[in-house]
């Protein structure tokens, strides 16, 4: 987990409110769609995941049981090291020491021994506390964007043989065996994980990753003082009010999703990057 554990109660100053909301204008999210037949070969480094439905953890009862994904392209491992070292060299902006406190908080690229320096063996390891602006700017720059969550949750609930991992033995005790290890000082290389049904890898056991709309749920009041309608998200009351009770990885990432903000620098938060899937006309 974290050294600095996300408040999962409560997201009062999204930093900062307007810059966030039209930096949200910019990311694309899925909407219902039929599904498409793509006309271009998959892109170097990524994984084409096909369209499905994803069941949200939380839902109101005007909204439907599920949400059509359309098929998209994703990273196959998360951006490394090197990777944003070559953004921060080519965009001098975003370089620690000179980002704006707006957009990163005071533990941005700390890893790093330098501005521009990589510690040995750094340069295959994910690359972390990197804030949501960050990752952003760096989505743009390489031409892609980042996933929602509708999307990271679709290519992650896929297991080693099928797109619901949910149906093979030992697939949610290994999620939450690896969500209950501390991080570790030095992390594993990307791609240290078996590819998934999908072909990805590391979408459990590396880093958590940042979506394009974390915080599409935000909660306004602390569970302890809110009434009724606020209460039932948070803790055990919420699980009476969620798809499946049982999916507790589900839960911890609602939760860890719920505490961040954009311009928050994590010790085990990363991102890859999504791109859409150009149609058939």
């Amino acid at each position: 987990m974290p050294r600095r554990q996300p408040d999962t109660t409560m997201n009062r100053s999204i930093a900062p409110a307007l810059a966030l909301a039209l930096a949200m204008a910019l990311a694309s999210s899925p909407v219902a769609a039929a599904p498409v037949r793509a006309v271009e070969p998959v892109p170097a480094g990524m994984v084409l995941v096909r369209g499905g439905i994803y069941t949200p953890l939380y839902r109101s009862e005007k909204e439907p049981d599920g949400v059509r994904v359309p098929a998209f392209y994703l990273d196959a491992t998360p951006v490394t090291n090197a990777d944003f070292l070559a953004f921060v060299r080519a965009n001098p902006a975003w370089r620690r020491g000179r980002a704006r406190a707006l957009f990163v908080d005071d533990g941005y690229l700390r890893h790093w021994p330098g501005a521009l320096a990589l510690a040995p063996g750094q340069a295959r390891q994910p690359v972390v506390n990197v804030s949501w602006f960050a990752a952003m700017a760096y989505a743009r720059w390489a031409g892609k964007r980042l996933p929602s969550v509708a999307e990271w949750e679709r290519a992650a609930s896929a297991g080693a043989s099928g797109p619901d991992g949910r149906r093979e033995a030992g697939y949610t005790r290994r999620i939450l065996a690896w969500y209950s290890r501390p991080t570790p000082t030095a992390l594993p290389y990307v791609g240290a994980t078996a590819r998934n049904f999908w072909g990805a890898r590391d979408l459990h056991g590396l880093v958590w990753e940042w979506t394009s709309d974390f915080n599409s749920a935000l909660m306004s009041t602390d569970s302890r003082g809110a009434g009724d309608q606020d209460g039932r998200l948070f803790c055990g009351a919420g699980a009476t009010e969620a798809t499946d009770a049982l999916d507790y990885a589900s839960f911890m990432r609602s939760a860890y999703r719920a505490g961040l903000e954009a311009r928050y620098a994590v010790p085990n938060l990363g991102f890859r990057l999504a791109r859409n899937v150009r149609a058939a006309r």
